[in-house]
């Protein structure tokens, strides 16, 4: 097993010369081997399941991302692994639901004892690279859960979302940039995907934008598809095609240096759409909130090696399912140490997976976000830095990160709580004690926008839902708890 400080590895008792030869010298069967692609995650930042043109918008000009859409996998039923965004990025990052690591809400943070995507590929040998909205942790130098303590290489990232004229943190330095946020992401991106390809480097890229998340402030060139629109409406759009058109920059550098059709590009949203200006496409809830316009986001896969030609899929599917899936796709093997509630998509990709193996769990505990104010802490960081010295506030180093000073309870299990089972969705929605608790069941395949509520004539169904749905959220409070690191 790969021994690193302060991490427990999940991913094998082998080494990095085994763990490459199960894929490319074919020591794990017969199939032919393929070199290790190049890896970019895209996600964009409070876009919700109907904030895309090919989702059927009516008002919205995305192209890129319905080529993308026409062209590779695209996912019908994805869902983010919570209804607000630093759980679900936590989600992507470690392939298990973020409250394992208490990960509650907007503002909190990954868990250095965690093990990273980052971390268990570049033991595949991949370079590693982080741009845009963090929201895990510190972006400073010294702390624990900042992008480089969390297993990139290089990172050029900002505390929570940021919009155009940003100050970013490459590697800890404060950087005044200019332009508009999701081009300037992309171009930090390809300056890390240009050195990787020019040194023969696999790469793994994140790029996370800023976009479309409040404040919405558009380049007035994107707000001129929407000049019939009122003005919240032309910013918000605005900022989706700019995101838009950022992601056609990031793709045609990637045809443009011939490394397309072994790269897999998958993008997607961290939430549900925004009540304000936003398109749940009809479901229902919001950013927030556990129905399923809280969780649907758009997403699409992109590998022409691997998927030569366009298909979609009405699997459902979530953010969690990301880590084990690049961890299969690298060769890299997982063991039993740690939960992971995220399962391998391979058999997916390769038109073998008719049915989910395993249900998926939501959880909004009732915990609050922490305020992660971007643009005030990149100024003062900045303003320090210049002054030569590093800002005094040493909270914002988040270095209690990996304390775990409370032991949460078993028995009450408060907040709203969902369990996904096939077509199937079990509601469990408790107060804040966990003792006042009500039911509601649904039919997604007959009922997408949850109105019609079946748990009495399903009283069997809904018995047995609540009893796995239990079992499950009695397992994540363990791992809150620790149990999982000891």
């Amino acid at each position: 097993m790969y021994v690193l400080a302060r991490k427990n590895y999940l991913f094998g008792r082998v080494g990095q010369f085994a763990a490459l030869c199960l894929l490319l010298a074919g020591c794990a069967g017969s199939e032919p081997s393929r070199s290790l692609p190049n890896i970019v995650l895209v996600m964009a930042d409070d876009q919700g399941w109907g904030d895309v043109a090919y989702n059927g918008h009516p008002v919205l000009e995305t192209p890129h991302l319905d080529e993308m859409a026409a062209s590779g996998l695209r996912f019908d039923r994805f869902y983010a692994a919570a209804p607000v965004c630093s759980p679900t990025r936590g989600s992507v990052m470690t392939g298990r639901h973020p409250n394992r690591f208490g990960c509650f809400s907007w503002g909190h943070t990954l868990r250095p004892q965690e093990t990273t995507i980052a971390e268990a590929l570049k033991t595949a040998g991949y370079a590693t690279g982080h741009f845009g909205k963090w929201h895990l942790g510190s972006v400073r130098k010294g702390s624990p859960v900042n992008p480089g303590m969390s297993g990139f290489d290089e990172w050029f990232s900002a505390p929570n979302f940021y919009d155009n004229d940003a100050i970013m943190s490459a590697r800890g330095k404060a950087v005044q940039t200019e332009g508009e946020s999701s081009l300037v992401t992309v171009d930090a991106a390809l300056e890390f995907i240009n050195r990787s390809v020019s040194e023969g480097t696999t790469f793994f890229a994140v790029v996370w934008f800023g976009s479309p998340h409040s404040p919405h402030e558009a380049f007035d060139q994107d707000r001129i598809p929407y000049a019939d629109q009122e003005e919240a409406l032309q910013h918000f759009y605005g900022e989706i095609t700019a995101m838009d058109r950022a992601i056609g920059k990031l793709r045609s550098r990637l045809h443009e240096l011939g490394i397309q059709n072994n790269t897999l590009f998958w993008y997607c949203s961290d939430n549900g759409a925004l009540k304000s200006v936003g398109s749940s496409g009809g479901h229902r809830g919001h950013k927030g909130e556990v129905y399923e316009g809280g969780l649907l986001v758009p997403a699409v896969l992109e590998w022409p090696e691997r998927i030569p030609s366009h298909r979609t899929t009405s699997l459902r599917i979530n953010t969690s399912d990301i880590f084990p899936t690049l961890l299969e796709v690298a060769g890299i093997p997982i063991d039993d140490e740690r939960v992971l509630d995220g399962i391998s998509l391979v058999p997916l990709l390769e038109i073998g997976m008719e049915s989910r193996p395993k249900p998926m769990g939501f959880w909004e505990y009732p915990e609050p976000g922490i305020r992660t104010p971007s643009s005030e802490w990149m100024s003062e960081l900045l303003a320090a830095q210049t002054a030569g010295h590093e800002p005094e506030d040493k909270w914002k180093l988040r270095l209690d990160a990996g304390e775990i000073l409370e032991q949460y309870p078993d028995d009450s299990l408060p907040g709203h709580s969902a369990w996904i089972d096939g077509d199937w969705k079990l509601h469990r929605i408790a107060d804040k004690t966990g003792r006042q608790v009500s039911f509601e069941l649904y039919n997604l395949a007959e009922d997408p926008v949850e109105e019609i509520d079946l748990k009495e004539s399903e009283r069997e169904r809904t018995e047995s839902m609540i009893r796995s749905l239990e079992v499950w959220q009695r397992s994540v409070v363990r791992s809150l708890n620790g149990e999982d690191y000891r």
